[in-house]
């Protein structure tokens, strides 16, 4: 329905516009999409979704009709928001307008009954909810029945999370079914997103209810980004890739984003640039969220140049000026990518997008895509698991029971939820008893899927076709056409050109081996319940010592030469040169630093009297030349090896519990390897290939040390993370 008389409100709409963008003129009016929109919500209290790119103002959608809605005697505006970065920035954006915001999140709980109270007494006009909190028990039981009640306009933003054909899948979202079942008839419900396809688009308005009546909006727009322009550069290694960096990074302009797609690397990057002078800051999942909110603070504000960040810097990060964004490593979507690189050009007319593809992104996809969906089995075992209990079973007390990981099990069973399988509750997760259905079809498309769109990245890294257009035909825009700013188009704006200087100091930062490997200090929980009478803290006199690898797989130092040494089908043999004479190097900074046996070294231990490798099924060569090649330079006695038993079985690398349960009884020290650690008296060198739980040191160590030796210092040459 049309609606031609409603100059008014529209009027209305405008002056909150400007207030909300500070135009003190009140000059500041709404673009008819943006109006189509809104008076879908005011005046025809319809259900709308928008696919709208990254700028459009998606944000002055909602906050403008709230402010109509409420001026119009309509309950508070809840809005499903997945980042406290988002809820912050919109908090100080409502501000402006004149809309008293609040948050729901995991971070302020004690402020839930007065911000009920708040609501009751009409005193907010803006709620915004974190999705966990849809099923947290207390807020789903208590708090979300009220809020639906009074809700008078629900906005669910980055609504492709809904989907699992998306990109960044979280199903938590689908909670929203049961929000909008008991919404009362008449509220408006408007939905948005930037990322998202024709597929992605039609799941979200099925499960969202914005697409199955005739009466919803669908306000779908062009994704071109007149500002951006995307170029790619392919250069020869990590070291050429980090001192491009370093030499151009002044260059780019204003401040931006330096996506990684690790961890380790968002780390080392961010060294390496302070090393060479730029006033940057790292921003990933391992950071703190006071040095997260700071970090985010100093980017609005100009006092660095940029973040280097992972992933965990996505959507609602807002900075209208973002000058750049820089990817080392291509991420494994192409929606992924253009989410990401929306950020850049809101609010200036020219923004640089350089992605610097690496040898080791497909290695790191590939690690990425083995977290997806479990197996049958598992999902059919944790079912069984919970029919079985008495109680309710809390996730620390059910991953030892399952062989998942506590971050998986919880994905798990959040699916599981939404379909009616369990329930989470007060104490843990219950079953219910209802038939589920395994939808192995699905799980295969969707992994299908993401290879389709790792294939995609490969292709938009390698094409001489405009890039925009090919970013916009992956998210099956309809208007997608050359864009004739990207360098493609208008012509390459950068060489592969790095200084000698940078070069070096780069090769020497990545050349740089060793990690620090910090040994288990306490046992996992749930052991007992699978037969393991351990619990607490592992006595000091059977720990390990604190160890050191040569370096992560994850990183893009010394991560992709070992990365394919540890390859699925990679072959087993002697440790080659280079990477016997960097675990030298490892060794001599380790006896030097603190808590080393060199002279002088701070907190000195003895020397190791010693060197002892662990068996191995997979790589025996590797190890027994490792360990052989580090006694004979070490001048130490080869002790012997740590053997399997005959018990052992396949280890496990699901979740630590099952991991334990998988080497109980599984590692011994033969006689005469006990007989030389009685001999010998002291330290000893364990050497492995890799750890990624830690769990073989720990167990190998205590072992050792029950055996006779005063301290287990283990040496491996990779770990994972």
């Amino acid at each position: 329905m049309e609606h031609t008389n409603n100059a008014d409100l529209r009027a209305d709409a405008d002056a909150v516009l400007a207030r909300l963008v500070g135009d003190a003129s009140g000059e500041a009016r709404l673009r008819e999409d943006q109006w189509r929109a809104i008076e879908a919500l005011v005046a025809d209290k319809r259900r709308a979704l928008v696919v709208q790119r990254t700028g459009w103002g998606k944000s002055a959608v909602y906050f403008v009709a709230t402010s109509l809605l409420r001026a119009r005697g309509s309950g508070p505006t809840v809005i499903v928001s997945p980042l406290l970065a988002l809820m912050r920035n919109q908090v100080e954006a409502a501000a402006r307008a004149g809309i008293r915001a609040r948050t729901i999140n995991s971070s302020n709980s004690e402020e839930w009954d007065a911000i009920q109270e708040e609501i009751a007494a009409g005193d907010v006009d803006v709620l915004l909810v974190s999705p966990e909190r849809l099923n947290n028990p207390d807020f789903r039981d208590q708090v979300l029945p009220r809020l639906s009640a009074a809700t008078g306009l629900l906005v669910v933003d980055e609504a492709h999370c809904i989907s699992d054909w998306g990109h960044d899948f979280r199903p938590d979202y689908r909670r929203l079914r049961t929000m909008l079942t008991d919404l009362p008839g008449g509220v408006p419900v408007l939905a948005t997103t930037a990322t998202a396809n024709a597929r992605v688009t039609a799941d979200v308005a099925e499960q969202l209810g914005t697409g199955g009546s005739s009466d919803a909006l669908v306000l779908r727009g062009p994704l071109d980004r007149e500002s951006l322009s995307l170029s790619v550069l392919s250069l020869p290694d990590a070291a050429h890739r980090m001192a491009w960096l370093a030499d151009h990074l002044d260059d780019l302009p204003g401040s931006g984003i330096v996506y990684t797609l690790t961890v380790a690397a968002a780390e080392e990057v961010t060294a390496f640039l302070r090393q060479r002078g730029h006033t940057v800051a790292s921003y990933t999942g391992r950071t703190e969220n006071a040095d997260r909110q700071q970090a985010e603070e100093d980017l609005l504000a100009n006092k660095v140049k940029a973040l280097v960040a992972t992933s965990a810097l996505g959507m609602g990060f807002d900075k209208p000026d973002l000058g750049f964004v820089v990817h080392l490593g291509s991420p494994s979507s192409p929606i992924s990518y253009y989410q990401q690189v929306g950020r850049a050009g809101r609010g200036v007319r020219h923004a640089e997008v350089l992605l610097l593809p690496g040898k080791e992104d497909e290695a790191i996809w590939d690690y990425f895509a083995s977290l997806a969906f479990p197996s049958e089995d598992l999902v059919r075992r944790t079912l069984d698991v919970l029919a079985g209990a008495d109680r309710p079973v809390s996730l620390p007390a059910l991953e030892p029971l399952v062989e998942l990981r506590r971050s998986r099990l919880e994905t798990m069973l959040k699916v599981l939820d939404v379909d009616g399988a369990v329930k989470r509750v007060k104490g843990g997760w219950t079953a219910t008893g209802q038939p589920w259905t395994y939808d192995a079809e699905r799980y295969a498309w969707v992994a299908r899927q993401r290879k389709a769109e790792q294939q995609a990245m490969r292709e938009y890294a390698a094409t001489t076709e405009c890039r925009m257009e090919f970013l916009q035909r992956q998210l099956d825009d309809e208007g997608a056409k050359p864009c004739g700013r990207c360098d493609n188009c208008a012509g390459a704006r950068y060489t592969a050109d790095a200084s000698e200087a940078a070069l070096a100091a780069a090769r020497v930062d990545l050349g740089r081996a060793g990690v620090e490997v910090e040994p288990r200090r306490m046992w996992p929980t749930g052991l007992p319940a699978i037969g393991m009478d351990l619990k607490g803290r592992i006595p000091a006199g059977e720990q390990a010592a604190q160890g050191r690898a040569l370096g992560r797989l994850s990183d893009i130092g010394w991560g992709n030469r070992l990365r394919p040494m540890f390859a699925p089908q990679a072959p087993d043999g002697p440790v080659p040169d280079d990477v016997a004479r960097a675990v030298v190097g490892v060794l001599a900074d380790w006896a030097k630093g603190p808590g080393g046996w060199a002279a002088g070294a701070a907190d000195a231990r003895p020397r190791p009297v010693g060197v002892v490798t662990l068996a191995s099924r997979s790589r025996p060569r590797l190890i027994h030349s490792l360990g052989a090649r580090i006694a004979e330079i070490g001048r130490l006695p080869l002790l012997g090896s740590v053997a399997y038993t005959d018990e052992a079985h396949p280890a496990s690398r699901s979740n630590s519990a099952q991991r334990l349960k998988a080497l109980d009884g599984a590692l011994t020290v033969p006689d005469d390897l006990a007989d030389a650690l009685a001999r010998a008296q002291g330290p000893v060198l364990l050497v492995d290939d890799y750890t990624e739980t830690g769990w073989t040191l720990a167990v190998t160590a205590r072992l050792l040390r029950r055996a006779g030796a005063q301290a287990v210092l283990p040496l491996v040459l990779a770990v994972q993370g």
